[in-house]
């Protein structure tokens, strides 16, 4: 789009369903690759990524060409089939929904830390505390029934 200039920083933050720990660290490096590949080749710019088992954060230069539903939609839609189709974990899905929160350029560092750093943080808080935490912050209105699942064990 000529004479378009735009500076939008996304933090995207979703769960594996029922918060499985279905993301191995023998692949998870494969899915960020895999990821990063989507979100190129729908324009955007990859800054950071980072999984866990149960969960994934995402955070990106995003072009106002797509909205972020349709983003998501892609990125959950094509990683699932992927998955499916590599064998790399039994009965694959992402859960409904997801986190989308917008940082200015001078937190772009601090978020890339955090996402970076997720191993650590984890050791001290959980996944739901986390995203609460975040929600709280952002100060987005939700309903606890919509919020992920607790984990099936």
């Amino acid at each position: 789009m000529a004479n378009t200039y735009t500076q939008i920083h996304v933090q995207f933050v979703f769960a594996v369903k029922y918060r499985k720990a279905l993301i191995a660290n023998e692949w998870k490096d494969r899915l960020h690759k895999y990821i990063t590949g989507i979100v190129q080749s729908n324009h955007h710019k990859m800054i950071c990524i980072n999984s866990m088992p149960d969960h994934i954060h995402i955070f990106i230069g995003m072009r106002p060409t797509q909205s972020i539903s349709s983003l998501i939609q892609n990125i959950k839609t094509e990683t699932s089939k992927w998955i499916k189709e590599e064998k790399l974990s039994k009965g694959f899905a992402w859960q409904e929904g997801y986190g989308a929160f917008s940082y200015s350029r001078s937190h772009v560092p601090n978020v890339i830390r955090y996402i970076q750093n997720q191993e650590e943080h984890h050791k001290k808080e959980t996944f739901l505390e986390e995203y609460q935490k975040q929600l709280k912050a952002f100060e987005i209105e939700y309903d606890l029934q919509y919020i992920f699942k607790e984990p099936i064990l």
